[in-house]
């Protein structure tokens, strides 16, 4: 028989795996003790305990800040999961009636991909509790979460690093995207389709055009994804999009295009302080639906 078959493997405790999260989050062990109740000596001595149970080294840590590594990359996403779970467990007993409304805020593109999957898991666990869903800028989304008035935003940030108020659930790749035998990207000026202003990635496209030197006009302008894409497709425009909504009649361009390249940005999460119940259990479900994701 397996060595390790004859031998119970360790459990994980959940008060260590919140300690981690919070460290994660924060990129600092001090910061993290406060949001977890505990000294910075306990909260290093449950890290060193983890580390030990795992066999891995879990953060890499210099004078100025604490970042994770390969395998605590690995961890983060697990734990979240696993604290996700074991909230909803709990709650399954004791918030079984749970009820009430809870203002869900998120871009266009975030909404389409991820909440029907959100809605349909938390009707399943919590039937009496409402969501109440707004679609706008993730900057908007935020200052509304700000103001109580909504109770979570999911949101794009070109931020490296923990937001503000919030934390980072994965991060996706932006690109340009032209129409498959389009000749827009030829044009000079080059037309872009563009989001109102106040849109995350509009300031970044216009920027690195403006550093690379190439000469563009904003030939369209709209306030939802569902209009870059039709000028796109119309072959009238290019315009900066998530890579996984680069498909079909739509084709990636780049550096080999004479386009400058657009990096990464993160989807957050920011939740109210001090929610509620139903908040804290929509969130536990946003996240969890993002980490689905990332493991496809």
């Amino acid at each position: 028989m397996n060595m390790m078959m004859r031998h119970a493997l360790p459990l994980l405790e959940m008060d260590v795996l919140k300690t981690f999260v919070a460290i994660a989050e924060t990129g600092n062990f001090t910061t993290a003790a406060e949001t977890v109740y505990r000294t910075p000596s306990a909260v290093s001595m449950q890290i060193k305990k983890l580390e030990e149970m795992l066999g891995s080294t879990l953060f890499l840590r210099d004078a100025r800040s604490v970042t994770l590594t390969p395998k605590g990359e690995m961890l983060l996403g697990f734990a979240r999961r696993l604290l996700s779970l074991n909230n909803e467990t709990v709650s399954r007993f004791l918030l079984p009636d749970m009820n009430g409304v809870v203002r869900v805020g998120a871009p266009e593109d975030v909404g389409e991909r991820i909440l029907p999957e959100v809605l349909k898991r938390f009707a399943e666990s919590y039937p009496n509790v409402t969501i109440d869903v707004s679609i706008g800028m993730s900057n908007a989304m935020r200052k509304k979460v700000d103001e109580h008035r909504l109770d979570i935003a999911i949101f794009n940030s070109l931020t490296e690093g923990t937001p503000r108020n919030g934390e980072i659930l994965m991060q996706e790749k932006l690109v340009w995207a032209g129409a498959k035998c389009g000749n827009a990207h030829l044009k000079d000026p080059l037309p872009v389709s563009m989001w109102e202003d106040g849109c995350v990635w509009r300031a970044d496209a216009v920027e690195k055009l403006s550093r690379a030197g190439r000469k563009f006009r904003i030939a369209f302008l709209s306030a939802y994804t569902t209009g870059q894409r039709a000028a796109v497709l119309a072959g009238l425009a290019i315009a900066p999009l998530p890579r996984y909504l680069v498909q079909g009649e739509m084709v990636q361009l780049g550096e080999r295009d004479g386009l400058p390249d657009l990096g990464h940005y993160n989807i957050g999460l920011q939740v109210i302080t001090d929610a509620p119940a139903p908040v804290l259990a929509v969130a536990d479900h946003v996240r969890d639906a993002f980490a689905d994701l990332q493991m496809q």
